[in-house]
């Protein structure tokens, strides 16, 4: 973690010197890195790898993958298990010994808590990251949560709060601005590809309209959409551009008695999925197009993969009026409705169970 000296001490002061925040040089990165196509991260040094996979795990967010956490590291101290900044921060994660208190555990089971230990570094700094994007999804704050929390854990929560966002390239010489972009454009190098993507095959082969199923499109369409967690409802909102602005019909777009959506940027369910896919695979833009476009690839419960559609209609034969992306682990990826945010969800809680028409591969 960085110090931004002067302006963080004026702006954010107690709070950002509790989460510890130091400036770090940058030292020489470990040797003996590897390569791993499992879906999950790659070009990292040996010794790393299961700790990255064991924070996400604990975490349970899927905004916090082990690409991210690697891209990081690599930010943060190029990996070295040994680093020490001037200021005094240590080890891989650069933690002090107030952030460290809070998060640093004996997660490798030597016998003790050490910020050198790369199990511990890196266990630690999935528990702060967690703790932040759980943060970034319960705040009124819109934006990609994952440059939220690193914001957070950059420049303090404090400091994001009172931008309401990622820092401006006008705060501290611009330091948290490239810091989460850096890092957010370095993730891309620790993402393995999954096995899918590497055969080039699966189940569900055919082609939808502007693409081929089946050969990764739905991995990379879900990453894409994790990238919005936290954008606002909009409905008639969205495009294959991003966010916009929606619009009120006779029933659609109101809360509290007024027409929401005309003054939200944001998505509605199928625009956010037809976003997600786009260029790979040029679906139409509503639920129910995008349903009778894929429908010849349909997709059992059992069988569901990263990245399918799963549609909701009303009763046994009304119109399809929800989609939403599937996102691994019994959960789904949606737009809900007006008044919140894109978020992950478990299946149940997406829309009511008897309404659920089934699901596709694009």
């Amino acid at each position: 973690m960085k110090v931004i000296q002067g302006l963080v001490l004026a702006f954010v002061g107690i709070v950002a010197l509790a989460m510890g925040l130091l400036v770090m040089t940058v030292v020489a990165p470990t040797s003996g890195a590897i390569a791993r196509a499992d879906g999950q991260v790659q070009g990292v040094p040996a010794g790393y790898q299961q700790w990255l996979d064991k924070g996400r795990a604990e975490c349970g967010e899927p905004e916090l993958t082990p690409a991210l956490l690697a891209a990081q590291i690599d930010a943060e101290s190029h990996f070295n298990a040994r680093a020490v900044s001037p200021a005094g921060a240590l080890g891989a994660a650069q933690f002090v010994p107030g952030t460290w208190a809070m998060y640093g555990r004996d997660s490798d089971h030597n016998g003790k808590a050490d910020p050198h230990d790369v199990g511990d570094a890196v266990m630690a700094q999935a528990r702060y990251m967690c703790s932040l994007i759980k943060q970034a999804k319960s705040s009124a704050i819109s934006g990609d949560v994952r440059e939220l929390a690193l914001a957070g854990y950059n420049a303090g929560w404090g400091t994001v709060i009172r931008f309401q966002g990622v820092p401006p390239k006008s705060f501290a010489r611009g330091e948290t601005y490239n810091y989460v972009h850096s890092i957010m454009s370095a993730m891309k190098r620790f993402e393995a590809p999954s096995p899918v993507q590497a055969s080039g095959s699966g189940s569900g082969s055919g082609s939808g309209s502007g693409g081929s199923g089946g050969g990764g499109s739905g991995a990379a369409a879900l990453r894409k959409a994790t990238g919005r967690l936290g954008t606002p409802y909009a409905w008639g909102g969205g495009s294959p551009q991003g966010p916009s602005t929606g619009f009120c019909d006779d029933v659609n777009g109101y809360a509290g008695g007024r027409c929401l959506a005309s003054t939200t940027t944001g998505f509605d369910c199928s625009s956010l999925v037809q976003y997600a896919y786009w260029p790979a695979v040029k679906l139409p833009r509503t639920a129910s197009e995008q349903y009778a476009a894929t429908a010849q690839h349909p997709v059992a419960r059992a069988d569901l993969q990263p990245g399918d559609l799963m549609f909701w209609r009303h009763g046994r034969t009304g119109s399809i009026y929800h989609v939403a992306l599937y996102a691994g682990s019994g959960q789904v990826l949606h737009a809900p409705r007006t008044g919140r945010l894109v978020e992950t969800t478990q299946i149940g809680s997406a829309a009511p169970a008897g309404d659920y028409l089934g699901a596709t591969r694009p």
